[in-house]
């Protein structure tokens, strides 16, 4: 995706209801990536100044303010919203998480009619888009074993690696080097996160350069979609969901 489209994009998307009003032109999965990506984002950014204003949301709270109507004055997802305000109000993290998971378990059938409420509308948090990251994870990986797999390309994968003496180790290890596009590559690691500036440079300082220092130079897959001109560090190489029309060549034993 070039720049100016994915900026514009991304600007776009301030609110859940944008995800949904945009479905109608881009991919579910993009849409939810990007405003997941970005919410988490901001999130980190004003999670202290947020929560020093707890006493002041569960007095709101308290004299009839919803939690929605607290969340969207603070600009803050309606289950963290609603986390502020419970463990102010004494409740323990299990405790919130519990409620989470079942509103029925609330005394108050008010109380939990917001709980419902904001479950609802939070499209980051809730138990349904923890599922949903989890889920879009594993079709990463899948389609990586799908691609690898159905050219004969043989590896080893994380759990295969788990308890060796490596300290950091990709999706999958090949057992025999292969070139991509032209380059000799030893790995390939799955991303189902969406490939811009801050996802790419996060996750080459704290795996991809490590990888390559490891194994050699190997290839990263964006499966929901990437920035056309990233900057890579040196023997990293990125693509997207059309990696799967490469055909990989194996490496000549006398190369």
């Amino acid at each position: 995706m070039k720049y100016e489209e994915y900026k514009e994009l991304y600007n776009s998307l301030k609110t859940a209801r944008d995800v949904r009003a945009l479905a109608d032109r881009y991919d579910e999965r993009l849409l939810d990536t990007l405003f997941t990506q970005k919410t988490s984002r901001e999130v980190k950014k004003r999670f202290y100044v947020v929560k020093q204003n707890t006493p002041k949301m569960l007095k709101e709270w308290t004299k009839g303010k919803s939690i929605m109507q607290l969340s969207e004055k603070y600009r803050f997802p309606p289950i963290l919203t609603a986390m502020f305000i419970f463990l102010e109000d004494g409740a323990s993290k299990k405790e919130f998480w519990s409620y989470i998971h079942d509103p029925d378990l609330l005394e108050s059938e008010e109380t939990a009619d917001e709980v419902r409420e904001a479950i609802a509308n939070d499209i980051v948090y809730s138990p349904e888009a923890n599922d949903r990251q989890r889920e879009r994870g594993l079709w990463g990986e899948d389609l990586l074993h799908q691609w690898l797999d159905g050219q004969g390309i043989t590896y080893r994968t994380e759990n295969d690696l788990r308890g060796t003496e490596f300290t950091k180790t990709p999706d999958c290890l090949l057992d025999e080097p292969v070139m991509y596009n032209g380059h000799k590559i030893y790995w390939v690691e799955s991303k189902a996160s969406f490939g811009d500036n801050t996802e790419f440079r996060f996750n080459s300082r704290k795996q991809l350069v490590p990888y390559t220092q490891l194994f050699g130079p190997g290839l990263v897959v964006y499966w929901v979609g990437c920035l056309d001109d990233l900057e890579c560090p040196e023997n990293v190489y990125v693509s997207d969901i059309s990696v799967m029309d490469v055909k990989l060549e194996k490496v000549d034993p006398e190369e």
